[in-house]
């Protein structure tokens, strides 16, 4: 993983790095994602996480995230699925990555008041936190055909 993790942007930014590393915890603890979040809001989403300041988090927005991605966890693996290549699965993705692409179609599908090009954006930016690699071209292209499914 990268060694940078600071989100780039403002409170929205920070809300949604925040996400993805909530609901890898989510993913990875089994944890029920409300225990989860309030956890995050009571003790964690405004000091350091993993080691780096965030700008103040958009508390709303990211418990928003978190519990959408939830709520709506089988539309967005099927919108997900349907748009990986053949040769790609949802266990091949890694696990951060998937909460990346979660996050972003939630928003694609739930937050018609964010535009698709900031979505997009945002999450290769997050996904940049994490992976040097091709890993955020991957998110970029799967999040640029949901959003080409969903928003025209």
């Amino acid at each position: 993983m990268a060694e940078n993790r600071k989100a780039k942007g403002g409170a929205r930014s920070s809300a949604r790095l925040a996400a993805l590393q909530a609901l890898y915890q989510i993913e990875a603890s089994g944890s029920p994602a409300r225990i989860v979040a309030k956890e995050f809001v009571d003790h964690r989403i405004d000091e350091v996480i993993d080691d780096t300041p965030l700008e103040k988090a958009d508390v709303k927005f990211f418990t928003d995230l978190v519990i959408g991605v939830h709520e709506r966890l089988d539309e967005i693996d099927e919108q997900i699925k349907s748009n990986l290549s053949d040769d790609w699965s949802m266990e091949r993705i890694e696990s951060v990555a998937r909460a990346a692409l979660r996050a972003g179609v939630y928003e694609i599908i739930a937050r018609v008041d964010v535009p698709t090009k900031v979505i997009i954006n945002e999450y290769i930016d997050a996904t940049k936190a994490f992976f040097d690699d091709g890993t955020p071209a991957f998110v970029n292209g799967v999040l640029d055909k949901v959003a080409r499914d969903n928003r025209g």
